[in-house]
Protein backbone atom coordinates (compact mmCIF):
# COMPACT_ATOMS: atom_id res chain seq x y z
CA UNK A 1 0.00 0.00 0.00
CA UNK A 2 1.28 3.43 -0.90
CA UNK A 3 1.02 6.28 1.57
CA UNK A 4 2.26 9.83 1.14
CA UNK A 5 2.16 12.05 4.21
CA UNK A 6 2.77 15.77 3.82
CA UNK A 7 3.77 18.15 6.59
CA UNK A 8 5.16 21.64 7.01
CA UNK A 9 2.27 23.74 5.81
CA UNK A 10 1.17 26.84 7.67
CA UNK A 11 0.48 30.57 7.48
CA UNK A 12 3.17 33.08 6.63
CA UNK A 13 3.30 36.72 5.52
CA UNK A 14 4.28 37.60 1.98
CA UNK A 15 8.02 37.21 1.51
CA UNK A 16 8.23 34.41 4.03
CA UNK A 17 9.45 30.85 3.62
CA UNK A 18 8.21 27.36 4.33
CA UNK A 19 9.58 23.90 3.76
CA UNK A 20 7.14 21.12 2.99
CA UNK A 21 8.06 17.51 3.63
CA UNK A 22 6.55 14.29 2.33
CA UNK A 23 7.15 10.96 4.01
CA UNK A 24 6.64 8.25 1.42
CA UNK A 25 5.63 4.76 2.44
CA UNK A 26 6.27 3.04 -0.88
CA UNK A 27 8.23 -0.01 -1.90
CA UNK A 28 11.65 0.92 -3.23
CA UNK A 29 11.33 4.70 -3.02
CA UNK A 30 14.32 5.40 -5.31
CA UNK A 31 12.46 4.10 -8.37
CA UNK A 32 9.58 6.54 -7.94
CA UNK A 33 9.36 9.86 -9.76
CA UNK A 34 8.08 12.38 -7.21
CA UNK A 35 6.53 15.80 -7.26
CA UNK A 36 4.30 18.47 -5.80
CA UNK A 37 0.97 19.77 -7.03
CA UNK A 38 -1.20 22.49 -5.56
CA UNK A 39 -4.81 23.59 -5.67
CA UNK A 40 -5.79 27.14 -4.85
CA UNK A 41 -9.01 27.78 -2.91
CA UNK A 42 -12.21 28.71 -4.67
CA UNK A 43 -14.54 27.22 -7.25
CA UNK A 44 -13.15 26.16 -10.58
CA UNK A 45 -9.56 26.00 -9.42
CA UNK A 46 -7.76 23.06 -10.97
CA UNK A 47 -4.80 21.33 -9.43
CA UNK A 48 -1.56 22.45 -11.00
CA UNK A 49 1.87 20.91 -11.10
CA UNK A 50 4.42 22.79 -9.04
CA UNK A 51 7.58 20.72 -9.34
CA UNK A 52 8.74 17.23 -10.21
CA UNK A 53 12.00 15.43 -9.51
CA UNK A 54 13.64 12.45 -11.16
CA UNK A 55 14.23 9.24 -9.22
CA UNK A 56 17.93 10.08 -8.92
CA UNK A 57 17.37 13.66 -7.79
CA UNK A 58 18.13 15.28 -11.15
CA UNK A 59 16.72 16.60 -13.36
CA UNK A 60 13.85 18.61 -11.97
CA UNK A 61 11.05 20.61 -13.52
CA UNK A 62 9.21 23.65 -12.16
CA UNK A 63 6.11 25.60 -13.03
CA UNK A 64 6.98 29.04 -14.37
CA UNK A 65 5.18 30.67 -11.44
CA UNK A 66 7.61 29.19 -8.90
CA UNK A 67 10.92 29.10 -10.78
CA UNK A 68 13.67 30.75 -8.80
CA UNK A 69 11.65 30.67 -5.57
CA UNK A 70 10.90 27.00 -4.94
CA UNK A 71 13.33 24.09 -4.77
CA UNK A 72 12.33 20.44 -4.85
CA UNK A 73 14.66 17.80 -3.41
CA UNK A 74 14.58 14.24 -2.16
CA UNK A 75 16.45 11.97 0.22
CA UNK A 76 16.24 8.46 -1.14
CA UNK A 77 17.84 6.97 1.96
CA UNK A 78 15.01 8.36 4.10
CA UNK A 79 12.20 8.04 1.53
CA UNK A 80 11.53 11.76 1.86
CA UNK A 81 10.55 14.49 -0.57
CA UNK A 82 10.89 18.20 0.17
CA UNK A 83 9.78 21.52 -1.23
CA UNK A 84 11.61 24.61 -0.04
CA UNK A 85 9.44 27.65 -0.76
CA UNK A 86 10.97 31.11 -0.52
CA UNK A 87 9.57 34.57 -1.19
CA UNK A 88 6.05 33.26 -0.83
CA UNK A 89 3.28 35.38 -2.28
CA UNK A 90 -0.50 35.42 -1.74
CA UNK A 91 -0.89 33.67 -5.08
CA UNK A 92 0.93 30.67 -3.60
CA UNK A 93 -1.93 30.10 -1.18
CA UNK A 94 -3.15 26.57 -1.84
CA UNK A 95 -3.33 23.02 -0.64
CA UNK A 96 -0.08 21.33 -1.59
CA UNK A 97 -0.03 17.66 -2.51
CA UNK A 98 2.83 15.20 -2.63
CA UNK A 99 2.63 12.85 -5.62
CA UNK A 100 4.43 9.74 -6.77
CA UNK A 101 4.55 7.94 -10.08
CA UNK A 102 6.39 5.02 -11.65
CA UNK A 103 6.28 6.88 -14.97
CA UNK A 104 8.88 9.49 -15.99
CA UNK A 105 7.28 12.59 -14.49
CA UNK A 106 10.10 15.01 -15.31
CA UNK A 107 10.59 14.02 -18.93
CA UNK A 108 6.85 13.87 -19.56
CA UNK A 109 3.82 15.83 -18.41
CA UNK A 110 1.66 13.14 -16.87
CA UNK A 111 -2.08 13.16 -16.27
CA UNK A 112 -3.22 13.33 -12.66
CA UNK A 113 -4.36 9.73 -12.90
CA UNK A 114 -0.72 8.63 -13.33
CA UNK A 115 0.06 9.70 -9.77
CA UNK A 116 -0.52 8.46 -6.27
CA UNK A 117 -1.60 11.37 -4.06
CA UNK A 118 -1.15 12.45 -0.49
CA UNK A 119 -3.88 14.12 1.54
CA UNK A 120 -2.39 17.58 1.20
CA UNK A 121 -1.11 20.31 3.48
CA UNK A 122 -2.42 23.86 3.56
CA UNK A 123 -0.22 26.87 2.81
CA UNK A 124 -1.63 30.34 3.39
CA UNK A 125 0.26 33.49 2.50
CA UNK A 126 -1.06 36.83 3.71
CA UNK A 127 -0.37 40.15 2.05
Amino acid sequence: QIQLLESGGGSVPAGGSLMLSCEASVYNFPVWCMGWFRQAPGPGKDREEVATIHESGTPTRYADAVKGRFTVSRDNAKSMLYLQMNDLQPGDTATYYCVASLRPCVEEILPESAYWWGQGTQVTVSS
